[in-house]
């Protein structure tokens, strides 16, 4: 999979009282990821990547919480076997932020 350059990006710490993204904002950024990834009800990311076991799944998992640690973002995952669901917000603001975006597309490049 191809770099993109949200992919490129380093997350930024969100201060409480900024405004998360909506309307086209939000379809600008979304347009920047994988199709898979949806906006749910405008407040958060959500994908869920497909794996042959459950040892392909959970190294994928280590990658995307070290990628996580390292930008100080940190995504809720859900593991199981053959399957791992991302789910990305900011939580200072309740919403999404640029970092929810760039985060989203480190853990595609992760695979």
């Amino acid at each position: 999979m191809a770099v993109s350059e949200l992919a490129k990006k380093q997350c930024v710490p969100c201060k409480g009282g900024t405004p998360p993204l909506a309307g086209k904002e939000l379809d600008r950024l979304l347009g920047q990821l994988d199709n898979q990834w949806r906006v749910v009800d405008g407040h958060h990311l959500e994908k869920e990547y497909k794996f042959p076991n459950f040892l392909d799944a959970l190294a994928f998992t280590n990658r995307v919480g070290e990628i996580a640690e390292a930008q100080g973002h940190h995504p809720d995952i859900h593991l199981t076997w053959g399957k791992v669901r991302l789910t990305i917000w900011t939580h200072s603001i309740n919403g999404l932020s640029e970092s929810d975006f760039i985060l989203a597309a480190k853990a595609d490049v992760a695979l």
